[in-house]
């Protein structure tokens, strides 16, 4: 049985390495064998497999130029290994490298070679089979190229743990360690690389591009993880396609028509070069220009698509590159290659023939004949020279350095140098394995392995804990997921004027280990956009919507094709495509194109607008005026009508009235707290001051003209003090009023943004309302007693006759503040302020002129009304009128009173004064009446009131000659009108307290 199986193993092997001739590897023996996978093709010939005879292997075509430099990467740096003198001494490397032709059946095809290598090394059966000759166990491959070939690859190689490091596969599912258990690389994922491109068209302002992806295991994970930084980002994706080498022609047509109809100028392109060839030459069939071509790494430098004939389409390109290493001598080494030198290179002589485009006369399969293989190569690049099916044969004696193909381009070496790095990274892990001191190893009791017999699983273990510095300086360690942090180099493809080739043009790069926003740098200076541009090409759905708009919201349509809408009063934006317009602050308000904020406008009743100006004058004007009027009365202080108004009380009303009038400027001006708390209870407090005196002064002259005989108790109880204790109570009324509003609610500076939005009105808040309510009225209630007592006094002697005056004022007083209130209500700002001055100014003027102006024009002007008899005069004609309207009264009840005892209707004793008919004034006529109707023609005083048919005249109109016999009966009647005497002394006792 077990002969049996040595067999089966055997025939597998056999199998398995028929199928690669020695024409199709490369392969050097050594104690340690290292196993590789390279793309020396970049793809295989489409064969019908009827089935109808045993399958033959497809045919790999289309060489890959770079692909063999990578090739030579990994024996240089092998070569370099075994011979230094430090790492590894007195150990040989050796390798069996392959070409995958960028395929997955071409790669299992040969990881089936190495994985079946190493399970007849496993299975231990040099006692039953001769195996001395075979080559050792494959304790590491390096490769793949694409990441669709490396996770087919890595899923087999998992399963023996047999460690494999990518120099090119950056897929982000390859991270995955619970399904990848040996890979590991020497390239970033592509976690990275997708980010950086958002970052780009970030950069550059645009929002609306398309995809497209290789339809594999790259291409796939790649713009995934594009489409969520894009999403976060903004941008949008107008269409999403799916590519491959293998897409037939109906496919490749549908991509194209999606990009020839897109909107979309950027493109993101998540492939390798082979996968996107065939879309590129459909793309320049049909002369599609003016795209912005975004490329991964796969494809930014591939020779596929940077061809000359291709520029008018892609000369646009940006895209990633690795960070470009060095490696010394290789180029020496590139140039050193030659079939006949390369007896361990395969590949060396399909290499020489694709280059020169000649063929090797002993080579059956290169042979002219074989034009079936050269078929291919006359597409693109690299795949030979040639135009016809039959070539020259090869002396073997060209210069490869008078060739330029991608072989030969040494000048940035970044696959080439990760190739390298992988080889050292698997020596460094032997390395370490060769130096390890028992007791210190990686395995169970810290053992070691040995480094003769050494196995793929305990490279594996050191491969995940390695760190070794390379020949950059740089520190190399894999971390959890097997990955290598790395940078990014972005390249900008330009036309050389030299050749016409297409060269990558350094434009910035992309640090992985900086901190967000900071990662990205491009020289936009280096730029040409379409190989001579330098203006930035514009890839958005909408229009950039300018400082002071917003982008609005389209239904239907994705959120980056919008309309421009403009930015409400009070918000702005300062940036082009704002998605939302930023309140100002409380103080600001947008100016007018909605860019920014500015200072609102402050209002308040200012000192030096015209309204306040007015006012001001108007106030200044009130004080003046009470001012003057005030010195008048003191210059006059002594005279008669001074005097009857009561001096003392006049001073403090007028005292009172330049307190209102100066009250109305704290109503002016930038309201501060201070002003605020004053302004309500000066005017509040001046105004009661005013009613007070008005008040005291209508009181007593009434309680004077009404009153009885006056007595000592009259003069000591209507004396100034008491006088001046009322205004003070009143007052302090007022005051108290004025102390818990202060206290309890206190008005302060207010700064209203409520009434108008780019106003600011400085007011006062008044704190209380209620406080304020019962301020005003209280005045008026002040006032209101006033108006009684004065509407009652309406009849006094005509020089104490202020009570008309003070009537006349109370209604002026009245009108006012009744307006003053519906006008307050319905008023804001500074305009709050300017009505309560009007109501201020207007009320102080009705009491100033009602009250004063008449006294002051008798002084000035009519001094001959100024003296004591005129008062008297005036004072003793109402005191006949008092008379007259007793006696009536007496006579009238009497004459009742005898109507009900004896039911008579004889005369009284008093019908001879109301008698008419005789001509018989019952009282005497005064002096001064008689010098008041010489003095003054037309001075005519009548009082008439009557009672029934009881009438009463006294008039100062009879003829002088009737005097003495007036007096004569006023005698006969002395009896008769004694009470009505009585009246007429007590108001002239009286006239001294005027």
């Amino acid at each position: 049985m077990t002969s049996y199986s040595c067999c089966l193993i055997l025939l597998l092997f056999t199998w398995n390495t028929a199928a690669y001739g020695p024409n199709q590897r490369a392969q050097k023996k050594g104690d340690i064998i290292l196993g590789g996978l390279f793309p020396i093709h970049f793809g295989v010939a489409a064969k019908d497999q009827d089935l109808k005879s045993r399958p033959e292997s497809v045919e790999c075509i289309r060489y890959n130029f770079r692909g063999f430099r990578w090739l030579q990467a990994m024996i240089f740096a092998i070569e370099e290994i075994n011979s230094s003198p430090t790492l590894l001494p007195n150990m040989t490397l050796g390798y069996r490298i392959f070409d995958t032709c960028n395929t997955v059946s071409k790669a299992l095809e040969a990881t089936l070679s190495f994985v079946a290598q190493n399970k007849i090394d496993s299975l231990n059966l040099d006692e039953f089979c001769n195996c001395s000759e075979h080559i050792p166990s494959t304790i590491a491959v390096v490769g793949a190229t694409g990441s669709g070939i490396s996770t087919a690859v890595a899923n087999l190689l998992g399963l023996f743990y047999i460690p494999q490091v990518s120099y090119a596969s950056s897929s982000r599912l390859l991270s995955n360690k619970n399904q990848f258990k040996s890979f590991l690389r020497t390239i970033p994922n592509d976690e990275h690389q997708a980010t950086a491109m958002a970052d780009i068209i970030e950069y550059f302002r645009w929002n609306w591009v398309g995809t497209i992806a290789a339809d594999d295991d790259y291409g796939r994970p790649g713009i995934e993880k594009f489409r969520e930084e894009a999403e976060e980002r903004d941008i949008c994706i107008d269409f999403s396609e799916l590519i491959s080498q293998y897409s037939d022609e109906e496919e490749i047509q549908q991509v194209v028509e999606v990009i020839q109809n897109s909107t979309a100028r950027v493109i993101v392109v998540f492939s390798s070069g082979p996968d996107l060839e065939p879309l590129i030459r459909e793309i320049v069939r049909r002369n599609i220009t003016g795209k912005i071509w975004l490329a991964s790494e796969a494809w930014a430098s591939s020779s596929l698509i940077a061809m000359p004939e291709f520029f008018r389409v892609i000369g646009s390109t940006i895209g990633f590159a690795l960070k470009a290493g060095q490696i010394p001598g290789f180029r020496e080494f590139l140039q050193k290659v030659h079939p006949k030198k390369s007896s361990n290179n395969g590949f060396a002589k399909e290499f020489w023939e694709e280059t020169f485009n000649c063929y090797l006369p002993d080579g059956s399969k290169n042979s002219p004949a074989s034009t079936s293989f050269h078929k291919g190569h006359e597409e693109g690049l690299g795949a030979g020279n040639g135009t016809s099916a039959f070539r020259p044969p090869c002396t073997g004696d060209e210069n490869i350095t008078s060739v330029e193909t991608p072989y030969m381009d040494y000048t940035h070496l970044r696959i080439s140098y990760n190739v390298y790095l992988a080889v050292y990274s698997i020596a460094h892990a032997l390395q370490d394995i060769y130096t390890c001191t028992p007791g210190k190893g990686l395995f169970t009791n810290g053992s070691c392995a040995d480094i003769k017999k050494v196995e793929a699983w305990q490279v594996l273990k050191h491969l995940r804990h390695l760190n070794f510095t390379n020949n950059m300086g740089e520190q190399v360690d894999f971390d959890e997921f097997g990955d290598l942090v790395g940078n990014y180099s972005i390249i900008n493809w330009h036309l050389s004027p030299e050749d016409g080739s297409v060269v990558f043009e350094e434009v910035g790069h992309y640090n992985v280990y900086a901190k967000k926003g900071e990662r990205l740098f491009i020289n936009e200076n280096k730029i040409l956009w379409g190989g001579f541009s330098k203006e930035v090409p514009f890839s958005n759905c909408s229009r950039d919507c300018l400082p002071g708009t917003r982008k609005g919201i389209i239904e239907g349509e994705p959120t980056c094709c919008f309309e421009c809408v403009d930015c409400p009063d009070g918000e702005y934006s300062d940036e082009t495509d704002a998605s939302a317009c930023d309140k100002c602050p409380e103080d600001y308000w947008s100016n007018e194109n909605h860019t920014s904020c500015i200072p609102k406008q402050i209002e308040f009743l200012a000192w030096t607008e015209p309204f306040g100006i007015a006012l001001t004058l108007f106030a200044v004007l009130g004080i003046f005026l009470t001012s003057f009027v005030l010195g008048v009365f003191t210059k006059f202080r002594n005279t008669p009508i001074v005097k009857a108004t009561n001096r003392e009380l006049s001073y403090l009303l007028l005292f009172s009235l330049l307190c209102c009038f100066s009250s109305s400027l704290f109503f002016i001006g930038e309201p501060q707290n201070w002003t605020c708390r004053l302004r309500q209870p000066a005017f509040g407090i001046s105004f009661v001051l005013c009613i007070s005196c008005i008040l005291v002064k209508t009181n007593r002259v009434l309680l004077v003209f009404e009153a009885k005989i006056p007595t000592s108790l009259h003069r000591k109880w209507w004396g100034l003090n008491l006088q001046f204790l009322l205004v003070f109570l009143c007052t302090f009324v007022q005051i108290v009023i004025c102390v818990i509003w202060l206290y309890t609610a206190p008005p302060s500076s207010y700064r209203n943004h409520e009434l108008e939005d780019e106003i600011i009105f400085i007011t006062c808040h008044e704190g209380s309302l209620m406080a304020l309510g019962f301020l005003i009225g209280y005045t008026c209630l002040l006032a209101a007693i006033c108006f009684f007592f004065a509407f009652k006094s309406r009849k006094l002697p005509e020089n104490f006759n202020e009570a008309k005056f003070i009537t006349f004022s109370m209604l002026i007083f009245f009108i006012v503040w009744i307006s003053f209130i519906p006008a307050y209500a319905s008023t804001y700002g500074k305009f709050v302020s300017a009505v309560e001055v009007i109501a201020i100014l207007a009320a102080s003027f009705g009491l100033l002129a009602c009250i004063f102006f008449n006294k002051v024009y008798i002084i000035l002007f009519k001094p001959s009304r100024n003296t004591i008899e005129e008062v008297r005069c005036s004072t003793a004609a109402h005191a006949f009128k008092v008379a007259a309207r007793a006696t009536l009264r007496r006579s009238n009840v009497s004459r009742k009173r005898s109507n009900s005892l004896g039911g008579s209707t004889g005369s009284t004793p008093s019908s001879s004064i109301s008698s008419k008919s005789n001509h018989e004034d019952p009282f005497p006529l005064p002096a001064c009446a008689e010098r008041q109707r010489q003095q003054q023609r037309g001075c005519k005083q009548k009082v008439s009131f009557g009672s029934g048919t009881v009438t009463l005249s006294l008039s100062f109109e009879e003829p002088q000659k009737n005097a003495m016999a007036n007096r004569n009966t006023k005698r006969r009647n002395s009896l008769e009108a004694q009470n009505s005497d009585d009246s007429l002394m007590r108001h002239r006792a009286l006239l001294p307290l005027q």
